[in-house]
């Protein structure tokens, strides 16, 4: 008779190991390791970026959608250190990503398109962090052709979510330029003159 509640004990016993398995699917790996799908997932992210930032959609909540609720988004002139913190959580990120009042800001008259390329990805505590190199063409042919310049790269940390991979944090790097604290006080660049 014993033998009937020791069998439910064991099957309890899985079940529950079988949901805290699960539940910590959701969450990167505490060994401080990705998985392949991770590296396929965070790739994917650094990929869709670009493209979405560069055509606004759903008024700027696709680009939102691409950063956890409390995510930054910071510029900074030198790897490693002294990001400035231009947009910080949804409604600023939906900002950033084109959202207008209600709808997406018009676009420019020679839009610059993102090219985001070598992107290296790691492990980090409670996630992964990445580097990689930006590049933007000008859809603004010349006697040169387009456009295409160096704007230095992107330092990224990432957290994985119950909607997959995101953005906990990206900064813009780009040792040729002075950041302001505010990005309405950089001038417009005439790319005329690169």
């Amino acid at each position: 008779m014993h033998r009937i509640p020791a069998s439910l004990a064991v099957v309890a016993l899985t079940i529950g190991l079988l949901a805290c398995t699960v539940a910590s699917q959701g969450n990167a790996r505490d060994d401080g390791t990705l998985e392949a799908q991770d590296y396929i997932d965070i790739r994917q992210l650094i990929e869709s970026y670009s493209h979405i930032l560069d055509n606004c959609t759903n008024n700027g909540n696709t680009y939102a959608n691409l950063f956890t609720p409390d995510a930054t988004f910071g510029v900074s002139s030198e790897w490693g250190s002294g990001a400035k913190i231009w947009f910080r959580g949804r409604e600023q990120l939906r900002a950033a990503g084109g959202g207008g009042h209600d709808a997406c800001r018009p676009p420019q008259q020679y839009p610059a398109y993102h090219i985001v390329i070598s992107p290296v990805i790691t492990p980090a505590p409670g996630g992964a962090k990445a580097m990689s190199t930006l590049l933007t063409i000008t859809n603004k042919t010349t006697k040169q052709g387009d456009i295409v310049h160096w704007e230095g790269g992107y330092e990224d940390t990432f957290e994985k979510t119950a909607s997959g991979w995101r953005f906990k944090s990206r900064v813009h790097v780009w040792p040729e330029i002075t950041w302001t604290d505010n990005p309405a006080d950089m001038p417009p660049r005439d790319l005329e003159k690169e």
